[in-house]
């Protein structure tokens, strides 16, 4: 006599560790919880499906956060579980960004493994020319200073704030406004921008 085999119970947490293999990443960010504080952290290990990092301001279950992250850009979640120090989220994305950030995880993996220098390309900078002409959504313009870049995106310093996911233009590239800094604002570009020309295009006037 024979017994069908019962299929193993899948919960959602080991469901998703079975589809995306976590890797061990040092990753700086910030974050924000639903009251809108912000906090930094270090991501300890991530997959395109989620992550666990270490933060000084835990929030619950079921709470929605965003972060940025270093080399990563953007990411946003929920929390899943409560750590020591910290908590662990999902990765809320679509399927191209989720194959974008596995790429991108695949290449910290390795570049640890092999010591290989730091990813140039994503680290900020500050530019040779700080002094940049920021295009408004109503095209009302206004002269600020870059505090740093990436490829993804900058910190700015100005008297003005634009509201908060408004659209602008940071010299030639399209931007959105996604927080605010104690001097200023943080822009993502809607473009992952070119090394090679990334300070001529946030600069153009």
């Amino acid at each position: 006599m024979s017994f069908a085999q019962k299929k193993p119970t899948v919960f959602p947490a080991q469901e998703e560790r079975r589809r995306f293999q976590r890797v061990k990443v040092h990753l700086l960010g910030r974050y924000m919880l639903p009251d809108r504080r912000e906090f930094p952290c270090q991501i300890i290990n991530m997959s395109p499906g989620g992550l666990a990092l270490l933060a000084p301001g835990i929030g619950n279950v079921g709470d929605r956060v965003i972060a940025y992250l270093d080399h990563i850009g953007r990411v946003e979640g929920k929390i899943t579980r409560i750590i020591d120090n910290g908590f662990a989220m999902t990765i809320i994305s679509t399927p191209r960004k989720r194959d974008k950030l596995a790429a991108q995880l695949t290449w910290l993996a390795n570049r640890d493994i092999l010591n290989l220098p730091e990813d140039r390309r994503h680290d900020r900078i500050v530019p040779r020319n700080p002094i940049a002409l920021l295009t408004l959504e109503d095209g009302s313009k206004m002269t600020c200073r870059i505090i740093d870049l990436s490829l993804s995106g900058a910190a700015i310093a100005a008297e003005n704030r634009p509201p908060l996911k408004s659209l602008v233009m940071l010299g030639r590239v399209q931007s959105r406004v996604v927080r605010n800094l104690d001097d200023g604002f943080a822009l993502e570009f809607v473009h992952e921008q070119a090394a090679e020309t990334l300070e001529d295009a946030v600069t153009a006037r």
